[in-house]
């Protein structure tokens, strides 16, 4: 062997221990584990754990409808993510899965899982055709007006109920994040879909009275699950469509937007902001929930691949940074403009400001 050859070969053994492909390999699995997860939920894995007490893999085979190697394998995998707990030879659901993946329960998350499986995964495969086209690959742009079009079926069956679990949690950073929300008098909650902020919001705060803006369609969703929350005196739902209406309901000291503004492109949400400045009252405020970028625009993450849904999902929509923000706001008129860090499922930011 050469001496040339000895220093290539040290020069390779040098950069393989300490660079190696693992990270690149863990991003496949993380699509894995997706899919393991949204079918334990399509089985009802989690339901069927809680209502036995637990399952050894041979009564799970046996509940599951399935044979002994898939049962194996899925209860392990499920073990590895947290998923399940297991002492002896029964597996038992851990205390996340307990909460949260049992049908019927509260803050059921399933109908996310479910959602997501069904709707967005099929655009996410198209992902390449999004990139070049700009153009959402769950719906056609040519067939209905938007992504919450009434005749789109999948999203009136699921999304609504999907996203109530989700917008619950963020209803609760909400209230602890901002505890002067008990001084204010009366919350509309726009584009607040199954009314679970408004909800939250008033559970913590007695006082507070609010209502939710929404199209008519998921109106009566969210009068439903306001009812069911015992919160139909305090909370009311106002009929309509910020993109189409020349006017926001007024008689609310504070407005809420959650997780709307990245759904539409800068104009939309520019124009949205103005409508908001004008209902409000002075003294005014208004709050913005979102999963912020930085101003680098390198993450978080979670921020970074929710941009990415929202080209899948929207026509415009993007993940936007709290610069961003407070440059639309401030070009609004609203003054004394803050960020909140804070962390829910949708939401790692709070942006407050008032009307002067």
């Amino acid at each position: 062997m050469s001496e040339t050859d000895v220093n290539v070969s040290g020069v390779g053994e040098d950069i393989f221990a300490n660079l190696t492909p693992i990270p690149l390999f863990e991003l496949i699995t993380g699509g894995w584990a997706a899919r393991i997860f949204a079918a334990a939920v399509e089985m009802d894995l989690f339901g069927a754990m809680n209502r036995s007490g637990g399952l050894t893999c041979e009564q799970a085979e046996i509940e599951l409808k399935i044979a002994d190697r898939p049962a194996d394998l899925l209860l392990a995998a499920c073990a590895s993510l947290g998923l399940l707990d297991k002492r002896g030879d029964v597996y038992t659901n851990s205390a996340i899965s307990d909460e949260f993946l049992v049908e019927g329960k509260p803050y059921y998350f399933g109908g996310f899982v479910r959602y997501a499986e069904r709707r967005q995964y099929p655009g996410w495969h198209n992902l390449p055709t999004a990139l070049r086209t700009n153009r959402p690959t769950t719906w056609n742009p040519d067939e209905q007006d938007t992504v919450f079009d009434r005749g789109d079926q999948l999203v009136v069956s699921m999304f609504w109920e999907a996203m109530h679990s989700m917008s619950s949690f963020t209803g609760r950073v909400l209230t602890q994040a901002l505890p002067d929300l008990a001084q204010r008098k009366a919350l509309l909650d726009v584009g607040g879909g199954s009314g679970a902020l408004a909800i939250e919001a008033c559970r913590a705060f007695p006082d507070l009275r609010a209502a939710v803006f929404e199209l008519p369609f998921v109106c009566e969703i969210a009068a439903q699950k306001i009812t069911a929350a015992g919160f139909g005196d305090r909370i009311s739902t106002e009929a309509g469509d910020f993109n189409v209406d020349d006017e926001l309901p007024a008689g609310y000291d504070t407005i809420s937007l959650s997780a709307v503004l990245h759904d539409w492109d800068e104009q939309t949400g520019r124009t949205l902001l103005e409508k908001c400045f004008r209902a409000l009252p002075s003294g005014g405020k208004i709050v913005i929930l979102e999963d912020l970028l930085n101003e680098a625009r390198t993450g978080p993450a979670r921020a970074a691949l929710v941009g990415i849904n929202m080209l899948v999902e929207t026509e415009g929509g993007k993940n936007y940074s709290g610069g961003e923000y407070t440059a639309w706001l401030a070009a609004t008129g609203f003054d004394d403009i803050a960020t909140i860090p804070c962390q829910s499922v949708t939401t790692n930011s709070i942006i407050v400001a008032s009307k002067p």
